[in-house]
């Protein structure tokens, strides 16, 4: 692909994030709430999805733009020792559900990032917050894969790209920063 259709195509993407606002409002809103409440995110994704969870997690524990307190979030994927030893002990597919069953509380959040939507251990992590009876916020791609309809609320990116998405949820993220960074003076 061209550099040219490859502008095009994220620039496609983010300006199409408009006819999921509805979902985009819901999900900030629950990112706020739960950390309001004093709840942490749990944050999972593999790949270039994990580069984003930790960078999430990175922005809310550090800082996004301005001091603010430090607010609670895991990157489920940043722990090398801890998923190498889930991966070998119980399978690759439970690398992030073994890790919400043993860290999540009630009124924390678990934030999935796919953008395919059909990673096993993303499809576990979604049915381990279930029986956790936590909330969830699922960052998708590609129509939502396998992942459409099991999370709390799905943030599905408008188009077939898995790179636009990726873009697009990162876009997210740092929208979320702007208003976590609002709703917590420094």
């Amino acid at each position: 692909m061209t550099f040219e259709a490859s502008l095009a195509e994220t620039t496609r993407t983010l300006q199409a994030l408009t006819t999921i606002r509805p979902a985009i409002d819901r999900a900030g809103a629950m990112i706020l709430a739960t950390l309001q409440r004093g709840g942490k995110l749990l944050i999972c994704g593999n790949g270039g999805s994990a580069a984003e969870a930790a960078h999430f997690a990175t922005e809310l524990v550090g800082r996004y733009a301005k001091t603010r307190r430090s607010l609670p979030a895991i990157a489920l994927s940043s722990d090398g020792s801890l998923v190498t030893c889930i991966g070998n002990d119980f399978g690759y597919a439970q690398i992030f559900a073994r890790q919400i069953t043993g860290l999540a509380q009630s009124g924390d959040l678990v934030v999935v990032l796919t953008s395919s939507g059909n990673s096993a251990n993303i499809l576990a992590a979604l049915a381990a917050a279930k029986t956790a009876k936590l909330e969830s916020l699922a960052f998708l791609g590609r129509g939502g894969g396998q992942a459409k309809g099991l999370a709390t609320c799905d943030l599905i990116i408008p188009g077939q790209s898995g790179a636009a998405a990726q873009e697009a949820h990162l876009f997210l993220i740092h929208h979320f920063c702007e208003l976590i960074d609002a709703a917590f003076p420094a």
